[in-house]
């Protein structure tokens, strides 16, 4: 189940019990806050698109860190001019642990999901994966007859 959640006027991709990195919250390390902002939820079949953000729909988070990002360099020149600038910048950010996504009809959502039926999906994946290794082995005898029908004629 993945969520899309708009935070510092930017739009992120999550899923639960994974962190992000974010631009900088402003929270200390350790803190915990709720995201409101859900634009869409993404559960199969059941997804649910908000207009423009899901209503009761919430995300979860713990700030892990805060730090700096790595520097960026901008140069700038005037040619036959003498004008140089070197400046450089380092992006802060926030690193955030999702642990919920929480929105109206979870558990329809968790019910539907069964891990039965991604047990017959690979059953039939490894059939069509031994019907390929037939067909190979018939290939590679059907040269070596032919090799061998020659090999007593050169020899004449």
């Amino acid at each position: 189940m993945l969520a899309i959640v708009e935070t510092c006027g930017k739009q992120y991709e999550i899923q639960e019990g994974r962190y992000i990195d974010v631009e900088f919250l402003g929270k200390d390390e350790n803190e915990t806050l709720e995201l409101d902002k859900v634009v869409m939820i993404v559960a199969g079949e059941q997804s649910q698109i908000g207009q423009p953000y899901l209503e009761g729909a919430t995300v979860k988070v713990t700030v892990l860190k805060n730090g700096k990002e790595k520097k960026v360099l901008v140069y700038k020149q005037r040619r036959k001019k003498g004008y140089r600038k070197k400046n450089g910048h380092r992006q802060q950010f926030s690193r955030i642990m999702i642990e919920s996504i929480d929105f109206p009809g979870k558990a329809d959502v968790l019910a539907a999901e069964t891990p039965k039926e991604t047990k017959v999906k690979t059953a039939k994946k490894a059939a069509v994966k031994t019907e390929t290794k037939v067909k190979t082995t018939k290939k590679t005898t059907a040269k070596a007859e032919t090799k061998q029908e020659e090999t007593p004629t050169e020899e004449n």
